[in-house]
């Protein structure tokens, strides 16, 4: 897992495990997760089991070893740090194991980081946020029995920051939705003649494909898919290379392309080419929609259109996430972004909350979050 810093205090190591945990994947069943294994404290008593995470020892410890969850069917990150350990020749017994998210208490792909964390001879585990998944919960009740001290929430608004689609997405049953949309200064996604492409610059279309590389599936309905026959993929530019679209190739996760709707798929749909998986839902009903890609454990569904498919969403109260790409172009007449959401009054409106406003070439996104 390469070098690591010689010592470190819980809370820096926490701040460590973070950092680690950000280096796995954003897609995939399977949370981002960071461990970091420090030595026991030096001439210090350990901390009684529950202590605020306030209260933890604030001398730096050595760091033994850590890890990361690298993805779906690989060794999650406690058990990462601790082959980190035995590569190292190092002995953790009566270590800290500092640990991004609640060691899990099942048997999957793999088998229980709290058991593997007891084999160990771990002393105590400090953690930043509970593990909601009810199959996989359990892991401090297990850890705390085994007489394994357990403090939780040590930076706990940032792993829940880092977590935030996953915890979403597991806590509800269904995933988090990120609706794209891509606008004139007035509103616009097409003009009347019913073009709409380019309306954003190639560093806002780069940014939105490196967002579809993140998510695990892509939806869009039937009108926009027989309208304007998108591929659904994330595709990247060769370095150096300013031709045309056609030399953009496939990075290496592609999102399930989901289609909703009632008319059919053509044949020759790009849907139907390299890329993802396909899946054709022939519904309107949103609440299904989730359901179904629920049971599919997509975490995160990006929605990028058209209108109809953005209003319904919208209207349902189903959107997490809302990211608005802004071109400074006007159109005076043509489509709108949404349709109407039913709504008389201000008072009414869908509110969200800004979490990032980025200039994007000569575009702007405006990264919003549902209001809680």
């Amino acid at each position: 897992m390469g070098e690591h810093p010689r010592t470190l205090t819980i809370d820096a190591a926490m701040a460590h495990a973070l950092e680690l945990a950000a280096r796995g994947p954003a897609h995939g069943p399977n949370p981002r997760v960071g461990c970091v294994l420090l030595g026991p404290p030096s001439g210090g008593r350990p901390l009684p089991d529950g202590a605020a995470p306030d209260s933890l020892d604030p001398h730096p410890r050595p760091v033994l070893a850590a890890g990361w969850h690298l993805g779906a069917g690989t060794p999650h990150a406690e058990a990462a740090a601790l082959a980190d350990a035995r590569a190292r020749g190092v002995d953790v017994t009566g270590a800290t194991a500092v640990v991004t998210l609640e060691p899990c208490a099942h048997t999957g792909r793999t088998g229980p980081c709290a058991d593997a964390l007891i084999e160990a001879g771990v002393a105590e585990v400090v953690l930043a946020v509970d593990d909601p998944n009810p199959v996989a919960s359990g892991g401090a009740h297990r850890l705390r029995a085994a007489g394994v001290r357990v403090v939780r929430g040590l930076r706990a608004a940032e792993g829940e920051e880092l977590l935030c689609v996953w915890l979403t997405s597991v806590r509800r049953g269904t995933p988090y939705v990120t609706l794209k949309t891509a606008t004139t200064l007035d509103g616009f996604v097409a003009a009347q003649d019913g073009t709409s492409r380019w309306i954003t610059g190639p560093d806002a279309r780069a940014h939105a494909h490196r967002v579809r590389a993140e998510v695990d599936a892509i939806a869009v309905g039937t009108g926009t898919l027989l309208a304007d026959d998108p591929a659904l993929t994330a595709r990247v530019r060769p370095a150096g290379d300013i031709g045309a679209a056609s030399a953009e190739e496939l990075v290496g996760h592609q999102p399930l392309r989901v289609v909703v709707g009632l008319r059919g798929i053509p044949a020759s749909a790009r849907v139907r080419g390299p890329g993802g998986g396909l899946l054709h839902l022939l519904t309107h009903d949103v609440g299904e929609v989730l359901r179904r890609l629920g049971e599919r454990e997509v975490r995160h569904v990006l929605v990028e259109g058209g209108p109809t498919l953005a209003t319904a969403f919208l209207a349902a109260g189903a959107v997490d996430e809302l990211h608005a790409y802004v071109a400074p172009a006007l159109l005076g007449e043509g489509r709108r972004v949404v349709g109407g959401l039913g709504v008389a009054t201000v008072a009414d409106a869908h509110r969200f909350r800004t979490v990032e406003v980025r200039r994007v070439g000569d575009d702007a996104l405006v990264v919003s979050r549902k209001s809680r």
